[in-house]
């Protein structure tokens, strides 16, 4: 490994990263877009291809993921979850069924059968859970009313996944029934014991990471939170359960005056990790491979954007949130990103497909540049049409 090498990349990388930072904020827009595209320009057939240093912003971007979802989880307690989840459990059904079908229903009309149909409805069914906590965060959002609906959305979704993986993979690897149901049994299991770790030891799991009174350095509360998410999160992959999913539920168990202090240390790491997620997205999508699946994948994205915002407009709307909240909530569901890819890649692996990989790569990138921008532009539009259809209400009692 050249190290020096590294370092050259690794500072033009992060360096370039800050200057579309700053494009994005002078714009007025999350930075997200710029990042991917970023990631395409440093992308293998990109402008500027990067060699020494991506294994290393692989592993950053894994991090970077395991720390938007751990800072996201801090917001909330155990409680709180479950209320969610009891609430919201029809939504989640609703939501994974209305998603998944036009992935499902593209397969079949581009030819590419039923394995191919199982892998595309996961790629269009699951949003990004790093992305919108990102978007929620720049935006402002994460204290608004309609917030915990978008956040128990996302957890249905990723826990759906500890059922959708196994039994994907049983499939892709053409396993018997008993060989994919020892698979799905492990994962659900463990899923289990983390459950029961966030819900019922959540005191203990926050005096375990930091105790003010013994520990009064922030340095010592950051390495064992980190160490702690890390943990949880290799052993929630180890059993393919995601690895998002361990670290927001690390981050629910800690509470009060420990999570706050958590919330204060991790902020900067977190943005510059996820930086590096953002980008090593990209970096996954040869820029050559896009046109030819340009149109299909586009047509699908318009598809996903209407079936993502009735699900979170139903979803506020059956927790009482307002009007704006309501669309608020089915804009910021739109992104589709780090599991999507996941699924993507394991069907590349077995060669389901051989345009599956590069159509959903084109598909994800879609909707992860418009998920952001749609959450950013979604309150001007609704407010613009709310207002034309009063001055026509208006008119036409006048009249």
């Amino acid at each position: 490994m050249d190290i020096a090498a590294t370092f050259l990349e690794l500072g033009a990388v992060l360096f370039t990263l800050g200057l579309l930072g700053h494009c994005a904020t002078i714009v007025g827009i999350s930075p997200i877009p710029f990042y991917l595209l970023g990631g395409l320009a440093f992308g293998h057939g990109g402008l500027f291809p990067l060699g020494a240093s991506e294994e290393f912003i692989e592993v950053g971007a894994e991090i970077g993921v395991v720390l938007l979802l751990l800072t996201l989880g801090l917001e909330y307690t155990a409680q709180e979850l479950i209320d969610g989840l009891r609430r919201q459990a029809p939504t989640g059904a609703l939501d994974l069924t209305l998603n998944a079908l036009p992935g499902v229903a593209a397969a079949f009309l581009l030819g590419w059968g039923p394995l191919a149909a199982v892998v595309l409805g996961g790629v269009t069914a699951i949003s990004s859970s790093g992305i919108i906590a990102k978007v929620l965060t720049d935006l402002g959002r994460v204290g608004n009313r309609e917030t915990p609906v978008v956040l128990s959305v996302l957890v249905l979704e990723d826990l759906a996944m500890a059922v959708y993986l196994p039994i994907l993979t049983a499939l892709l690897a053409h396993q018997t029934l008993a060989q994919g149901s020892v698979t799905l049994l492990v994962a659900l299991a463990a899923l289990v014991c983390v459950l029961v770790l966030a819900l019922r030891y959540g005191r203990q799991v926050s005096r375990l990471v930091h105790n003010p009174n013994a520990d009064p350095n922030s340095e010592i509360l950051l390495l064992r939170l980190m160490g702690l998410a890390l943990l949880v999160a290799g052993a929630a992959q180890q059993v393919r359960v995601s690895a998002a999913v361990g670290a927001f539920l690390v981050g629910i168990a800690v509470s009060g005056p420990v999570a706050e202090g958590a919330r204060e240390v991790l902020t900067p790491l977190r943005d510059l990790f996820a930086a590096v997620f953002f980008v090593f997205f990209g970096l996954q999508t040869e820029p050559s491979e896009i046109p030819p699946v340009f149109l299909p994948a586009l047509l699908l994205a318009l598809a996903g954007v209407a079936t993502k915002v009735f699900t979170g407009w139903w979803a506020a709307r059956k927790a009482g949130i307002g009007t704006m909240g309501r669309y608020r909530a089915g804009a910021a569901l739109v992104a589709r990103g780090e599991f999507s890819i996941v699924i993507a890649g394991l069907a590349v692996v077995a060669d389901v497909e051989p345009k599956l990989g590069a159509f959903a790569a084109c598909y994800v990138l879609i909707m992860a540049i418009v998920g952001p921008l749609a959450a950013r532009v979604v309150e001007p539009i609704v407010r613009k049409i709310t207002r034309r259809s009063r001055r026509k209400t208006v008119t036409s009692l006048s009249a």
